[in-house]
């Protein structure tokens, strides 16, 4: 459809199709190190799990991850090596799976991450960090907004929104929405960009190399909220997320600083 290549990531990344192999092996070597609680339910269906990593020392509180995948592909065991920068600052880090479309709308998947986080955060004191990567940025920045209110959020101090596919419009006019079935409600309701912002400190983060639909999700967004927004030189989508494995990258220090 008209804009399929518009959000086509892999075709223009240097082996692109080989990153998804590389992560989810990144990540099963980390899970044999780490300190982490694995496959611990927070909801009914057997994809709404979490891992937690906990530092070495008493934790600073809470960082949550929410990954990408469009919606449609992906879960939390690709992602386990990401936390390794938080870890190191002494936060504790829990990363969820969910349930993708088309058996739920994403309009369901944001519900499951607002019980997500409902499910760490009653488990791990202290102040909240959020973070989300593409799709998974959108999801992080719809439920730091509040709606009927959660006792987390009160908790909540910072979202950095990886890439975040912050105006759901433009998926419209791809052939991804045969699955993803965004509609005019979904749009309004579910964009970030068509939300008061949190109550909270919040930054678009984007890399400098990605695709100028990206580039200009993360502008929409930074400029609806009046917010921070870093273009991160030399990244493309799926390099920029990377940086949170070290502990001392800019992202993560922008992330726990």
């Amino acid at each position: 459809m008209e804009l399929d290549d518009a959000y086509q990531n892999a075709g223009y990344i240097p082996a692109g199709d080989t990153y998804p192999d590389k992560w989810a092996k990144a990540a099963a070597a980390y899970r044999d190190t780490a300190l982490c609680e694995v496959d611990l339910a927070y909801g009914e269906t057997h994809r709404q799990t979490m891992d937690i990593f906990h530092p070495a020392r008493l934790s600073k509180g809470l960082l949550v991850f929410v990954h990408g995948g469009y919606w449609l592909r992906f879960d939390k065991s690709f992602w386990s090596h990401l936390a390794a920068g938080p870890l190191a600052h002494g936060w504790t880090v829990a990363m969820p799976s969910y349930d993708l479309c088309p058996d739920v709308r994403i309009t369901a998947i944001g519900r499951q991450i607002g019980d997500a986080i409902s499910f760490a955060a009653a488990r791990v004191p202290g102040p909240i960090r959020l973070s989300g990567h593409s799709a998974g940025g959108q999801l992080a920045a719809r439920v730091s907004v509040p709606v009927g209110g959660s006792p987390w959020q009160e908790r909540l101090q910072k979202l950095v929104a990886i890439s975040p596919v912050a105006d759901l419009a433009p998926l419209m006019q791809t052939s991804m929405n045969a699955d993803l079935g965004i509609d005019d409600h979904e749009v309004g309701a579910e964009s970030p960009v068509h939300l008061a912002p949190p109550d909270c400190d919040v930054t678009v983060w984007v890399g400098a190399q990605e695709r100028p639909a990206f580039l200009h999700q993360a502008k929409v967004l930074a400029d609806a909220w009046d917010c921070k927004k870093v273009i991160s030189p030399g990244e493309h989508h799926f390099s920029v997320v990377e940086a949170l494995a070290v502990e001392d990258s800019p992202l993560t220090h922008e992330l726990l600083g």
